[in-house]
Protein backbone atom coordinates (compact mmCIF):
# COMPACT_ATOMS: atom_id res chain seq x y z
CA UNK A 1 0.00 0.00 0.00
CA UNK A 2 1.15 3.35 -1.06
CA UNK A 3 0.56 6.34 1.58
CA UNK A 4 -0.48 8.80 -1.29
CA UNK A 5 -0.98 6.93 -4.52
CA UNK A 6 -0.78 8.44 -8.17
CA UNK A 7 -3.74 8.68 -10.06
CA UNK A 8 -4.40 8.39 -12.91
CA UNK A 9 -8.00 10.11 -14.77
CA UNK A 10 -9.60 9.22 -18.08
CA UNK A 11 -11.32 11.71 -19.89
CA UNK A 12 -9.50 14.27 -18.06
CA UNK A 13 -11.66 17.45 -20.57
CA UNK A 14 -15.64 15.87 -19.69
CA UNK A 15 -17.60 17.50 -16.59
CA UNK A 16 -17.21 13.79 -14.27
CA UNK A 17 -13.45 14.10 -15.42
CA UNK A 18 -12.86 17.29 -14.30
CA UNK A 19 -14.92 16.96 -10.91
CA UNK A 20 -12.28 13.95 -10.44
CA UNK A 21 -9.05 15.91 -11.25
CA UNK A 22 -10.69 18.56 -8.38
CA UNK A 23 -11.42 15.90 -6.24
CA UNK A 24 -7.97 14.49 -6.43
CA UNK A 25 -6.38 17.95 -6.02
CA UNK A 26 -7.39 18.56 -2.99
CA UNK A 27 -6.96 15.07 -0.96
CA UNK A 28 -4.10 14.80 1.25
CA UNK A 29 -4.63 10.86 0.79
CA UNK A 30 -3.12 10.76 -2.92
CA UNK A 31 -1.69 12.36 -5.87
CA UNK A 32 -2.50 13.74 -9.41
CA UNK A 33 -0.11 11.27 -11.71
CA UNK A 34 -1.90 11.99 -14.98
CA UNK A 35 -4.87 13.18 -16.96
CA UNK A 36 -5.88 11.09 -19.94
CA UNK A 37 -7.78 12.34 -23.07
CA UNK A 38 -8.27 10.82 -26.47
CA UNK A 39 -5.70 11.66 -29.52
CA UNK A 40 -5.84 14.35 -31.35
CA UNK A 41 -8.02 16.25 -28.46
CA UNK A 42 -7.15 20.17 -28.09
CA UNK A 43 -6.15 19.52 -24.35
CA UNK A 44 -3.08 16.92 -25.26
CA UNK A 45 -0.12 18.33 -23.89
CA UNK A 46 -1.37 21.21 -21.77
CA UNK A 47 -1.09 21.23 -17.97
CA UNK A 48 -4.58 20.44 -16.37
CA UNK A 49 -5.01 23.20 -13.78
CA UNK A 50 -4.22 25.76 -16.45
CA UNK A 51 -7.12 24.24 -18.70
CA UNK A 52 -9.69 24.09 -15.68
CA UNK A 53 -9.21 28.13 -15.26
CA UNK A 54 -6.45 27.48 -12.63
CA UNK A 55 -2.46 27.71 -11.63
CA UNK A 56 -0.48 24.86 -13.68
CA UNK A 57 -0.70 21.83 -11.30
CA UNK A 58 2.59 20.43 -13.28
CA UNK A 59 0.25 17.98 -14.86
CA UNK A 60 -0.20 17.62 -18.62
CA UNK A 61 -2.95 15.91 -20.51
CA UNK A 62 -1.36 13.11 -22.30
CA UNK A 63 -2.83 10.56 -25.14
CA UNK A 64 -0.20 8.08 -24.27
CA UNK A 65 -2.26 5.11 -21.64
CA UNK A 66 1.05 3.47 -21.21
CA UNK A 67 2.82 6.11 -20.47
CA UNK A 68 0.72 7.54 -17.91
CA UNK A 69 -0.16 3.92 -16.18
CA UNK A 70 3.60 3.10 -15.90
CA UNK A 71 3.56 6.30 -13.25
CA UNK A 72 0.67 5.22 -11.13
CA UNK A 73 -0.64 2.79 -9.27
CA UNK A 74 -4.53 3.91 -9.86
CA UNK A 75 -6.43 4.85 -12.47
CA UNK A 76 -10.35 6.47 -12.49
CA UNK A 77 -12.42 5.66 -15.35
CA UNK A 78 -15.81 7.52 -15.85
CA UNK A 79 -15.94 7.29 -20.00
CA UNK A 80 -17.48 4.45 -22.36
CA UNK A 81 -18.14 1.27 -22.05
CA UNK A 82 -15.82 0.23 -24.78
CA UNK A 83 -12.98 2.52 -23.31
CA UNK A 84 -13.46 1.31 -20.04
CA UNK A 85 -12.99 -2.30 -21.23
CA UNK A 86 -9.68 -0.70 -22.96
CA UNK A 87 -8.38 0.52 -20.08
CA UNK A 88 -8.92 -2.52 -17.98
CA UNK A 89 -7.35 -4.87 -20.32
CA UNK A 90 -4.17 -1.66 -20.10
CA UNK A 91 -4.48 -1.63 -16.16
CA UNK A 92 -4.13 -5.53 -15.64
CA UNK A 93 -1.54 -5.45 -18.01
CA UNK A 94 0.37 -2.86 -15.61
CA UNK A 95 -0.76 -3.92 -12.71
CA UNK A 96 -2.59 -1.13 -11.27
CA UNK A 97 -6.05 -0.44 -9.80
CA UNK A 98 -8.89 0.05 -11.94
CA UNK A 99 -12.38 2.36 -10.49
CA UNK A 100 -14.84 2.17 -13.22
CA UNK A 101 -18.10 4.22 -13.01
CA UNK A 102 -18.64 3.92 -16.49
CA UNK A 103 -22.14 3.15 -17.00
CA UNK A 104 -24.01 1.41 -19.81
CA UNK A 105 -22.10 -1.84 -19.45
CA UNK A 106 -23.58 -4.85 -21.18
CA UNK A 107 -22.85 -8.45 -20.19
CA UNK A 108 -20.36 -8.45 -22.54
CA UNK A 109 -18.25 -5.83 -21.37
CA UNK A 110 -18.65 -7.32 -17.62
CA UNK A 111 -17.35 -10.37 -18.60
CA UNK A 112 -14.21 -8.25 -20.41
CA UNK A 113 -13.92 -6.87 -16.67
CA UNK A 114 -14.02 -10.04 -14.40
CA UNK A 115 -11.19 -11.13 -16.71
CA UNK A 116 -9.00 -8.59 -16.51
CA UNK A 117 -9.75 -8.68 -12.40
CA UNK A 118 -8.10 -11.82 -12.81
CA UNK A 119 -4.93 -10.11 -12.71
CA UNK A 120 -5.57 -6.51 -10.75
CA UNK A 121 -8.12 -5.21 -8.62
CA UNK A 122 -11.28 -3.75 -10.29
CA UNK A 123 -14.20 -1.80 -8.03
CA UNK A 124 -16.93 -1.67 -10.19
CA UNK A 125 -20.13 0.48 -9.57
CA UNK A 126 -23.15 1.99 -11.94
CA UNK A 127 -23.05 4.77 -9.25
CA UNK A 128 -20.53 5.15 -6.28
CA UNK A 129 -22.22 7.83 -3.67
CA UNK A 130 -22.80 6.36 -0.64
CA UNK A 131 -26.46 7.72 -0.55
CA UNK A 132 -27.03 5.31 -3.38
CA UNK A 133 -25.88 2.51 -2.30
CA UNK A 134 -27.97 2.59 0.91
CA UNK A 135 -30.76 3.09 -1.74
CA UNK A 136 -30.18 -0.45 -3.19
CA UNK A 137 -30.10 -2.63 0.09
CA UNK A 138 -33.25 -0.61 1.69
CA UNK A 139 -34.93 -1.53 -2.42
CA UNK A 140 -33.61 -5.43 -1.93
CA UNK A 141 -35.23 -5.33 1.37
CA UNK A 142 -38.29 -3.93 0.79
CA UNK A 143 -38.79 -6.07 -2.34
CA UNK A 144 -37.52 -8.89 -0.30
CA UNK A 145 -40.69 -8.18 2.42
CA UNK A 146 -43.86 -7.40 -0.14
CA UNK A 147 -45.26 -9.63 -2.75
CA UNK A 148 -46.54 -8.96 -6.23
CA UNK A 149 -49.27 -7.63 -4.89
CA UNK A 150 -46.99 -4.50 -5.14
CA UNK A 151 -46.17 -3.37 -8.38
CA UNK A 152 -42.18 -1.83 -8.90
CA UNK A 153 -41.31 0.78 -10.58
CA UNK A 154 -37.62 2.58 -10.95
CA UNK A 155 -38.23 6.03 -11.89
CA UNK A 156 -34.81 8.28 -12.89
CA UNK A 157 -33.94 12.09 -14.22
CA UNK A 158 -31.08 12.98 -15.23
CA UNK A 159 -29.45 15.67 -17.39
CA UNK A 160 -30.67 15.95 -21.22
CA UNK A 161 -27.08 14.84 -22.45
CA UNK A 162 -27.09 11.26 -20.66
CA UNK A 163 -26.77 9.03 -23.61
CA UNK A 164 -27.76 5.77 -21.90
CA UNK A 165 -31.08 4.96 -20.50
CA UNK A 166 -32.13 3.68 -18.32
CA UNK A 167 -29.08 4.73 -16.41
CA UNK A 168 -26.45 2.49 -14.60
CA UNK A 169 -28.21 3.36 -11.22
CA UNK A 170 -31.75 2.95 -12.13
CA UNK A 171 -30.61 -0.75 -13.50
CA UNK A 172 -28.59 -1.06 -10.00
CA UNK A 173 -31.99 -0.78 -8.28
CA UNK A 174 -33.51 -3.07 -10.35
CA UNK A 175 -31.11 -5.94 -10.32
CA UNK A 176 -31.59 -5.43 -6.34
CA UNK A 177 -35.39 -5.29 -6.71
CA UNK A 178 -35.32 -8.32 -8.51
CA UNK A 179 -32.96 -10.01 -6.01
CA UNK A 180 -35.23 -9.26 -3.07
CA UNK A 181 -37.79 -11.27 -5.14
CA UNK A 182 -35.79 -14.08 -6.20
CA UNK A 183 -36.40 -13.20 -9.63
CA UNK A 184 -33.97 -12.37 -12.91
CA UNK A 185 -34.03 -8.79 -13.94
CA UNK A 186 -33.66 -9.76 -17.60
CA UNK A 187 -36.79 -11.75 -17.28
CA UNK A 188 -39.50 -9.22 -15.57
CA UNK A 189 -37.84 -5.94 -17.02
CA UNK A 190 -40.48 -3.17 -18.87
CA UNK A 191 -38.87 -0.08 -19.69
CA UNK A 192 -40.53 0.04 -23.26
CA UNK A 193 -43.69 1.24 -22.97
CA UNK A 194 -45.26 2.98 -26.20
CA UNK A 195 -48.22 3.40 -27.40
CA UNK A 196 -51.10 0.41 -27.08
CA UNK A 197 -49.09 -1.57 -24.45
CA UNK A 198 -52.17 -3.64 -22.58
CA UNK A 199 -52.40 -4.06 -18.93
CA UNK A 200 -48.93 -4.33 -16.52
CA UNK A 201 -47.73 -7.68 -16.29
CA UNK A 202 -48.18 -9.15 -12.29
CA UNK A 203 -44.39 -9.11 -11.37
CA UNK A 204 -42.91 -7.13 -13.73
CA UNK A 205 -40.18 -4.36 -12.72
CA UNK A 206 -40.55 -0.95 -14.80
CA UNK A 207 -38.09 1.43 -15.32
CA UNK A 208 -39.22 5.00 -16.19
CA UNK A 209 -36.04 7.66 -17.89
CA UNK A 210 -36.29 11.36 -17.66
CA UNK A 211 -33.95 13.71 -19.82
CA UNK A 212 -33.63 17.37 -18.80
CA UNK A 213 -31.90 20.53 -18.36
CA UNK A 214 -28.86 19.89 -15.99
CA UNK A 215 -30.62 17.14 -13.49
CA UNK A 216 -27.11 15.67 -11.56
CA UNK A 217 -29.68 11.89 -10.98
CA UNK A 218 -32.38 11.26 -8.97
CA UNK A 219 -33.76 8.13 -8.08
CA UNK A 220 -37.03 6.65 -6.96
CA UNK A 221 -38.26 3.31 -6.27
CA UNK A 222 -41.61 3.02 -6.10
CA UNK A 223 -44.02 -0.19 -5.12
CA UNK A 224 -47.15 0.80 -5.33
CA UNK A 225 -50.51 -2.00 -4.53
CA UNK A 226 -54.27 -0.80 -4.21
CA UNK A 227 -54.67 1.78 -1.52
CA UNK A 228 -50.74 2.43 -0.65
CA UNK A 229 -47.24 3.42 -2.07
CA UNK A 230 -43.78 2.78 -0.72
CA UNK A 231 -41.21 5.64 -2.30
CA UNK A 232 -37.73 5.11 -1.82
CA UNK A 233 -35.64 8.18 -3.03
CA UNK A 234 -32.52 9.22 -3.65
CA UNK A 235 -31.53 12.77 -5.32
CA UNK A 236 -27.65 14.26 -6.09
CA UNK A 237 -27.31 17.73 -6.11
CA UNK A 238 -23.62 17.79 -6.73
CA UNK A 239 -21.29 15.49 -9.37
CA UNK A 240 -18.71 15.74 -5.98
CA UNK A 241 -20.53 12.91 -4.32
CA UNK A 242 -19.40 10.67 -7.24
CA UNK A 243 -16.19 11.32 -7.47
CA UNK A 244 -15.91 11.30 -3.75
CA UNK A 245 -17.30 8.18 -3.54
CA UNK A 246 -14.65 7.00 -6.25
CA UNK A 247 -11.60 8.23 -4.25
CA UNK A 248 -12.92 6.56 -1.22
CA UNK A 249 -12.77 3.17 -2.95
CA UNK A 250 -9.63 3.70 -4.59
CA UNK A 251 -7.95 4.11 -1.42
CA UNK A 252 -9.93 1.06 -0.66
CA UNK A 253 -8.74 -0.46 -2.91
CA UNK A 254 -5.34 -0.43 -2.16
CA UNK A 255 -5.64 -3.13 1.03
CA UNK A 256 -7.47 -5.93 -1.37
CA UNK A 257 -6.41 -8.64 -3.69
CA UNK A 258 -6.65 -9.24 -7.40
CA UNK A 259 -10.91 -9.44 -8.11
CA UNK A 260 -14.07 -7.73 -8.93
CA UNK A 261 -15.71 -5.60 -6.31
CA UNK A 262 -18.19 -2.82 -6.35
CA UNK A 263 -19.14 -0.19 -3.92
CA UNK A 264 -21.16 -2.46 -1.55
CA UNK A 265 -17.80 -3.93 -0.38
CA UNK A 266 -16.22 -0.58 -0.36
CA UNK A 267 -19.14 0.44 2.14
CA UNK A 268 -18.53 -3.17 4.52
CA UNK A 269 -22.48 -3.40 3.28
CA UNK A 270 -22.16 -7.08 0.90
CA UNK A 271 -21.73 -10.47 2.47
CA UNK A 272 -19.11 -11.37 0.15
CA UNK A 273 -16.91 -10.50 -2.85
CA UNK A 274 -17.59 -10.41 -5.81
Amino acid sequence: MTDTPGIVITGGSGKMGQMLVKTVLESDRCTLAGVLEQPGHAWVGQDIGTLMGGQPVGVSVTDDVAAAFANAQIVIDFTRPAGSIAFAQQAAKAGIIHIIGTTGLTDDDMAAIRKAAEQTTIVQAGNMSLGVNLLVQLTKQVAAALDEDFDIEVIEAHHNQKVDAPSGTALMLGEAAAEGRGVTLSKVSDSGRDGITGARKRGDIGFSAIRGGDIVGEHDVLFAAPGERIILRHMATDRGIFARGALKAAIWAQNQPSGLYNMLDVLGLSLHNK
